[in-house]
């Protein structure tokens, strides 16, 4: 890869840049007009000084290979952490390289890579993002730049993307509903009235009075014992969209459902969710399925326009 070459690349020169050939230019003058041998050879180093720069800094941006971008769960007007990975073909290098991402309808906050890992790896640079809406958003370019070693330039080479990111719903903060939405309560079975069945690892709540010993010593750390007839804690959720139009009220409903996810995630709580539309029922299990779930979910009341439910029944 020749990156002068590259019309990927861009150069923009920095104010210290600006600053250093307004002194070179100077200098340069009254060498000529004054035939000083100490101003020739200062020009001379000056000069040489900013060619080195230009030189060494073409190395701090070469060799670097975009692998792959990874998302986690990013949520909406939350700031949250995208990896990109990266492929270091010459480790031993010193490079000052920030890496930006360009994200539809977000605000990206670059990472940095210093280099000099010493070994050819893959390296993981985490870019904070704050998107403001729900859903797929798309992912146009990865830049990387670097002012690496003096400032004088800033070299910029843009690698172009096909890549969506999902951005799940904002969570907010609520209690859970107990009425068939929300929170399903845990059965404990009175002593006396069911025998142990089995164990499970112990979770934040469970009684110490029920801590499986011997299991415990086994796999070195809690269990529980876990009774006939109880029925694990955890949280169902039921959305039907068919009773729901597009608007302000839906999205905070998708809102509220989020938090309450991440609530019992938080509380290691099994997560079930219900998704009632015009194509059928779907059932979602897990925090990051039902939050997938709720990012793409579409309003279908009467009040949607029937062209646009026809055509998404189409791409489904």
């Amino acid at each position: 890869m020749n990156l002068w070459n590259d019309k990927r690349l861009r150069l923009t020169l920095t104010r210290l840049g600006i600053e250093y050939l307004i002194a070179l230019s100077v200098m340069g003058f009254f060498a000529v007009n004054s035939g000083n041998n100490l101003l020739y050879l200062i020009f001379s180093l000056m000069l040489g000084l900013f060619l080195v720069s230009g030189w060494v800094s073409r190395k701090a941006i070469r060799g670097l290979e975009l692998e792959a971008i990874e998302e986690g769960n990013i949520f909406a007007r939350v700031k949250g952490g995208v990896r990109i990975r990266l492929r270091d073909r010459h480790p031993q290098r010193i490079r000052g390289v920030e890496v930006h991402l360009a994200l539809d309808r977000a605000r990206t906050e670059p990472g940095f890579y210093g280099g000099a890992q010493g070994k050819e790896e893959a390296i993981l640079v985490v870019l904070q993002v704050r998107p403001e809406l729900r859903g797929w958003h798309k992912a146009r370019f990865v830049e990387m730049r670097t002012r690496f070693p003096f400032g004088f330039l800033e070299k910029a080479w843009r690698l172009s993307l096909e890549k969506t990111v999902l951005v799940l719903p904002h969570p907010r903060s609520t209690v859970a509903q107990r009425n068939g939405e929300g929170e399903s309560p845990s059965y404990r079975p009175q002593p006396g009235l069911s025998s142990p069945v089995g164990a499970q690892p112990f979770r934040i709540g469970d009684p110490l009075s029920r801590v499986h010993w011997k299991r415990t010593a086994q796999r070195g750390f809690p269990w529980v014992r876990t009774f006939e007839g109880e029925q694990p804690s955890g949280l169902h959720l039921k959305l039907d969209l068919r009773a729901w139009v597009s608007g302000d009220p839906f999205e905070k409903h998708l809102e509220i459902l989020s938090g309450a996810i991440l609530q019992a995630r938080l509380q290691r709580q099994e997560v079930f969710l219900s998704l009632h539309s015009v194509e059928g029922i779907r059932e979602h299990k897990g925090p990051t399925e039902c939050w997938r779930a709720l990012a793409v979910a579409h309003a279908q009341g009467e009040d949607e326009p029937v062209a646009i439910r026809v055509q998404r029944k189409a791409i489904l």
